[in-house]
């Protein structure tokens, strides 16, 4: 759906656009909105540049794409509904590290995320988006068949919790208490898009326990090709980020991952996310 202001620019040719045009802390118009969502639909993740948000115009505008989703794993600073992630210099941990979708422990896993760059270093902290319906339509048709039914158990065991020891490394803060419950999802390793009825693959190796009715073993081999298959180069793009820009991504059919190259850097983003629905 067009808005006859926006200017979209493709950064790549398998997924992600930048748009241009609007501001988003006054982005409340139906017309604004639904193209922004088309939008996000056609390139998986689309950026922002130039603009000027707060907790309050961050949520307002996210609120009309979805309810928010609560991430369990982080410690919140104040409103729980936005994630300050920080990046202190000589952290060996950051968020985001590793390929991945979020958080697929959970029985829902939340369909999109948006992340604003409040202190962007003078270099590093880029980003890193996949396709991964093409990730699924460039595997063979034998193996598409293999795993039209199989499932994948996911524990967030590695990344949370009282033994993972974590925060020792991070500026951000994870829930490392012995109070912490871990959760545990199940979901189809080829996942249908809920909007666009597309296939796209959907293997976070990081939280992979194994896929489901196979051991450990069994399972590593097959994982591990489908996880370095699902971000071949042609399959991504790479954002550099400033002050002000903010990336919008579709956590069904896209993974991320962040790189920690920012040097004697402080950094500061600040994310929310929406709900999403179970995987089908």
């Amino acid at each position: 759906m067009a808005h006859p202001n926006l200017q979209v620019e493709r950064v790549a040719g398998a997924i992600g656009a930048e748009i241009r045009g609007i501001d988003l802390a006054r982005a409340q118009a139906d017309a604004a909105i639904a193209a922004i969502r088309g939008l996000l639909l056609e390139h998986g993740v689309i950026f922002f540049r130039d603009q000027t948000l707060n907790d309050t115009t961050l949520k307002a505008f996210a609120s009309r794409f979805g309810t928010f989703f609560r991430h369990p794993y982080f410690v919140p600073e104040g409103d729980p509904d936005v994630i300050v992630i920080r990046r202190a210099p000589g952290d060996k941990k950051i968020v985001g590290e590793g390929w991945h979708s979020d958080t697929p422990a959970t029985p829902a896993p939340p369909m999109a995320s948006l992340l604003y760059g409040e202190e962007i270093p003078l270099y590093g902290g880029d980003t890193l988006f996949a396709n991964q319906y093409l990730a699924y339509e460039t595997l063979s048709p034998g193996m598409q068949r293999m795993l039209e039914n199989m499932r994948i158990v996911y524990s967030d065991t590695r990344v949370a919790g009282a033994t993972v020891g974590r925060n020792a490394q991070s500026a951000t803060k994870l829930r490392e208490d012995a109070g912490f419950a871990h959760s545990q999802g199940v979901h189809p390793v080829v996942r249908t898009h809920p909007e666009t009825g597309r296939k796209a693959l959907y293997v976070v190796r990081p939280l992979m326990l194994h896929f489901d009715g196979m051991t450990k073993a069994e399972s590593d081999g097959l994982a591990d090709y489908l996880y370095e298959h699902s971000h071949r180069p042609e399959l991504t793009c790479r954002f550099r980020w400033e002050n002000g820009s903010l990336a919008f991504w579709d956590n069904r059919c896209v993974q991320h991952a962040a790189l920690n190259d920012t040097g004697p850097f402080h950094r500061i983003m600040r994310r929310v996310q929406l709900n999403g629905d179970v995987p089908a």
